[in-house]
């Protein structure tokens, strides 16, 4: 990697106007690395990407590209160095795709936006990079938006940046071409040596394909460093403001609010096979107990946002008399008890889901998960 900074900002303030949106702001990134711009709607993500697009003026500070002031180059220059991919971009009009991916050469060209041989081979290379060769002769308004976000992104590779930023990029794809599109630009930022700053409402994608995550709240970058460090804890709970539900920083998915009130079910469950059901009892609002769990199995990050009690015991540590009435309690004061545990799991269940099962067929509360929403 190279070790001179790519892009450095330097106590920038940014913003519309006579508002300031982020101030005292300061970032370095180094060339083949991602940073994702993350944090509550209206933070100043987008603000701050304009800005070192150099579409909004900047406030205060300076920004560096390769060690040079932004605000030194000319136009031409820049559009040489750095590609811009906006989510609300201009229409082009009723052109090909072909026509849209040459655009980005026209920072080579000479006055009349002459296309060379030289310029059709860079067009060439960009539409096999990013799979859409087969969509050179259609018309860019007639396919689909995952289909032009790569045309876009060929466009912008045709630019031949050092730099690239992108806005939204992926928020009105469907999952398919998320993934298509990112693992993509994860593949061409190693290949081509590029920094991209972009922004992201997908956390999760965030965090598998950022090298770097800087969260904006308040006017202020909060945290940046990688995912890891970023996202641990109950962060992004914080970032967020979250008024209910959750976030877990280890699956990276978010859970629902609990249903409050006294627990009407009990769940037992264990290696991963109750998530599903804690989320459906959730869905028909039925505030439910679960355990008992290790602290290391799949469900218990699930439980412990859903379950209004969980019962939790050390990995792969033998269940205590202590924990087995605790749960033996539990069931007492719920109506219903479900098993998650598939039919084969059931014949040789662990010691103490033997127990509990028992005890719940003794007091005439264990039902499947069928019976209990068909009863």
């Amino acid at each position: 990697m190279n070790d001179r900074a790519s892009i450095r900002c330097e106590n920038i303030s940014v913003g519309y106007g006579d508002h300031v949106v982020v101030s005292d702001a300061s970032l370095m990134l180094h060339k083949g690395e991602i940073l994702t711009l993350i944090g509550p709607n209206g933070a100043g993500k987008s603000t701050l990407l304009k800005t070192l697009a150099r579409i909004l003026p900047l406030k205060a500070g300076t920004v560096y590209l390769s060690e040079q002031d932004l605000m030194s180059f000319k136009n031409r220059e820049l559009a040489q160095k750095m590609a811009v991919l906006l989510t609300h971009g201009k229409d082009p009009g009723m052109i090909t795709c072909r026509e849209v991916i040459e655009m980005g050469r026209f920072p080579y060209t000479n006055m009349a936006g002459t296309i060379t041989a030289s310029d059709r081979t860079i067009v060439e290379e960009a539409m096999e990079q990013t799979g859409v060769r087969e969509l050179a002769q259609r018309e860019y308004t007639r396919i689909s938006d995952g289909q032009r976000q790569r045309v876009l992104l060929a466009r912008a590779l045709c630019q031949q940046p050092e730099i690239l930023i992108l806005d939204e990029p992926i928020s009105y794809l469907d999952i398919k071409y998320k993934l298509e599109f990112l693992t993509t630009l994860q593949r061409l930022v190693k290949q081509r040596d590029i920094t991209v700053v972009m922004t992201l409402h997908e956390l999760d994608l965030a965090a598998r394909i950022s090298d770097r995550i800087a969260c904006v709240k308040d006017g202020k970058i909060h945290r940046m460093g990688t995912p890891e460090e970023v996202m641990e804890g109950d962060y992004m709970e914080t970032l967020f403001d979250l008024p209910a539900g959750s976030y877990d920083a280890v699956t990276g998915s978010v859970e629902m609010e609990k249903i409050p009130g006294a627990s009407r079910v009990f769940v037992l469950c264990g290696t991963g096979n109750g998530t599903g059901a804690f989320r459906t009892l959730q869905r028909r609002q039925i505030p439910f107990d679960a355990g008992i769990l290790w602290r290391n199995d799949r469900d218990l990050p699930a439980a412990k946002a859903l379950a209004r009690s969980v019962i939790e015991t050390a990995p792969f540590a033998t269940v205590t008399d202590e924990e087995i009435r605790q749960a033996e309690k539990m069931i007492d004061g719920c109506e219903t008890v479900i098993c998650t545990l598939e039919e084969t799991d059931r014949i040789h269940p662990a010691e103490h889901l033997r127990t509990l099962m028992r005890y719940a067929e003794q007091q005439g509360k264990l039902r499947d998960m069928e019976d209990l929403f068909n009863g």
